[in-house]
């Protein structure tokens, strides 16, 4: 077998990144994502290539934060793996599949390559989420009325729900920050997240009950790609009513009502309350993911 080339690509040869066979469905995925050209990185064998990776960031970001999308050709694993390997940025792994992979032979046995490819360059797998994509054919969900919400400019309002909302979480990010640096880590890296999407400071606003106590928050955003569900978190002394549910319906509207023609969302395949308010809300699973770290 030849020796392997891998390199960045630019504006001249960009057109290399599309010359690879696409069995997760990756294009229709990210068919509006804009990738920088300097952070699209191939290995070539022969002249042809036979691994890709895009590594992605916000608009404002002078390094990527993730890589986004990953494959390579047939038997092609190793080549793969040195592609993630030799990058000179070392960020966690996004490997985007299609909606119930594992129950198609061709596809299973292409996101299981990946998945090793991706431990063989040293990322460890964190989580598999389900990712959401509302529109208005899905319908809007009806807000129960059983909360109230209003917007709140205090930002330590923020920081002390998260702390308390992720004392007792299922998100397998806010636990690996909390291993990390405690509580106030993973609430910290919300709150800069919140601050990081280009939607208003405005928008973010907390749930009270009917006697006037913070039931949770919810956060409708703005990222880079569009509007989403940026944050649905019940305070723990208020769990058990469902009112996930009603902070969900009340972010779909809010969204709706400032324009948005969808919505996207995302939430660990392990949560299953929150995986079932989804459904509940008529958010139809469209792609599942899987988030590695950097060992």
């Amino acid at each position: 077998m030849t020796d392997l080339v891998i390199r960045a690509l630019d504006e001249r040869d960009i057109h290399l990144f599309d010359t690879l066979p696409d069995p997760l469905g990756n294009a229709e995925a990210f068919r509006n994502a804009a990738y920088r050209p300097h952070w699209k990185r191939v290995a070539l064998r022969d002249g042809r290539v036979v691994a890709r990776a895009a590594w992605w960031g916000g608009p404002d970001d002078t390094e990527p934060l993730t890589v986004e999308w990953f494959d390579f050709a047939d038997g092609e694993e190793e080549a793969g793996a040195e592609l993630l390997r030799t990058a000179p940025w070392r960020v966690g792994l996004e490997l985007v599949l299609p909606a119930g992979w594992r129950e198609d032979p061709a596809l299973r046995a292409a996101a299981e390559a990946r998945h090793a490819a991706a431990r063989a360059a040293g990322q460890t797998l964190l989580v598999e989420r389900f990712v959401y994509r509302w529109t208005p054919r899905c319908g809007l969900p009806e807000r129960p009325g059983r909360l109230t919400f209003a917007p709140e400019p205090d930002d330590a309002v923020f920081f002390d729900a998260l702390c308390r909302i992720h004392s007792v979480t299922l998100d397998a990010h806010a636990r690996k920050a909390i291993a990390e640096g405690g509580v106030d880590q993973a609430a910290q890296e919300e709150l800069d997240f919140f601050r990081w999407c280009p939607s208003p400071r405005e928008w973010w606003q907390v749930a009270r009950t009917p006697e006037g106590d913070p039931a949770g928050i919810h956060i409708p955003a703005h990222n880079p790609s569009g509007p989403c569900v940026g944050f649905i978190g019940v305070l723990p002394e208020h769990r058990g009513h469902g009112y996930a549910y009603d902070l969900l319906a009340e972010c779909t509207h809010y969204l709706v009502e400032r324009g948005a023609e969808f919505i996207a969302a995302a939430t660990d395949q392990g949560n299953f309350p929150m995986a079932a308010h989804f459904t509940k809300a008529g958010y139809p699973v469209v792609r599942e993911r899987a988030n590695f770290a950097p060992s």
